[in-house]
């Protein structure tokens, strides 16, 4: 399983939000490729960047933030947020961003979205943001009428590889991750899933690694110390 620290920006700076409210956020940090060093330094190979202006704007607010990160750390990332067309798509993958993650566009653009797999295969990822049983969008803003079984099912047929699955009633709460959603979504698709939301001890990262789930992303835990990064690297290898 791979471990998938996260940074989440916001006016060029690492914060955090509560269950994805944008009026609950605490920033952590003014420079973020710092704390992609730290990653680095704690043995951690990928990052998992969300640009918060663009899930809620569109566009890439923080693209220069998003390169320094990529540039200073030199690992694997991954970006979300705000990717709605075929231009964002090839500015942030020509500029050596390893991945992107379309939210939105995957539910409301499905020609975007297989244009974008067509072209570039493994490197788009989607993001399944779940509220209730349904997809959220628009940065969590609003509820889809698509179920996350309706989303997975079409995922894979379409030929999506990853998908990043975030239960938001979990993300920012520190009450733990959904193991039974997980493992429900990993028995059923052939798709490599990367949990997302209340990752908040090294109890949920032993659960999902002994699922064999692809990936886990640790956010709010790394930031107040709930997790050492250090340690569940050395625990998933």
């Amino acid at each position: 399983m791979i471990l998938f620290p996260a940074i989440d920006l916001f006016g060029g700076k690492a914060v955090r939000l509560y269950k994805g409210d944008y009026d609950q956020m605490t920033v952590y940090s003014d420079n973020p490729a710092e704390i992609a060093l730290d990653f680095k330094n704690c043995g951690a190979t990928h990052i998992h960047i969300v640009d918060l202006e663009g899930a809620r704007d569109g566009g890439t607010p923080n693209l220069d933030t998003v390169l320094e990160i990529k540039k200073q750390s030199g690992l694997f990332c991954e970006i979300g947020g705000g990717i709605r067309s075929m231009e964002i798509v090839d500015r942030y993958l020509s500029a050596g961003i390893d991945r992107v993650i379309l939210g939105t566009a995957a539910i409301t653009d499905e020609a975007f979205l297989k244009k974008a797999v067509e072209k570039y295969g493994e490197r788009v990822a989607v993001g399944a943001d779940i509220r209730e049983g349904f997809i959220a969008v628009k940065g969590w803003l609003e509820r889809s009428q698509v179920t996350a079984d309706e989303f997975f099912e079409n995922m894979q047929k379409i030929g999506v590889k990853t998908i990043i699955c975030t239960d938001i009633s979990r993300d920012g709460a520190m009450a733990g991750t959904n193991l039974h959603l997980y493992r429900t979504l990993s028995r059923r698709y052939r798709v490599d899933i990367t949990a997302s939301g209340g990752v908040s001890s090294m109890k949920d990262i032993e659960a999902l690694k002994a699922m064999e789930l692809y990936g886990a992303i640790i956010g709010k835990a790394y930031y107040t110390g709930a997790i050492d990064l250090r340690e569940a690297v050395e625990a998933v290898q």
